[in-house]
């Protein structure tokens, strides 16, 4: 839980993690308010949802992306050169 100060008497913010289940939000740990205190939600959810894709139609985007890119000159073997230059015998 991460508490902070807003700048405003009496108010405070605090981040916790929760739980969306059958139309309710279901806290992970519980938090010290008085019953009846009205508070301001905002979600950010911590996982990607996939946009509703299966897994299969996941891979299916994954497996038809281009191995080397769509011709350009530089492709992931010259990583190494573009970053070190040129190996030199010694």
């Amino acid at each position: 839980m991460e508490l902070q100060s807003s700048g405003k008497v009496g108010r405070m913010t605090t981040t916790i993690e929760a739980v969306y289940e059958r139309g309710v939000l279901r806290l992970k740990e519980p938090i010290a308010l008085a019953d009846g205190t009205i508070v301001e939600v905002t979600i950010t959810t911590s996982e990607p949802s996939g946009e509703g894709k299966t897994p299969a139609e996941i891979l299916l985007a994954i497996a038809s992306l281009p191995v080397e890119g769509d011709g350009q000159p530089f492709s992931g073997r010259d990583h190494d050169k573009i970053l070190y230059g040129e190996k030199t015998t010694r």
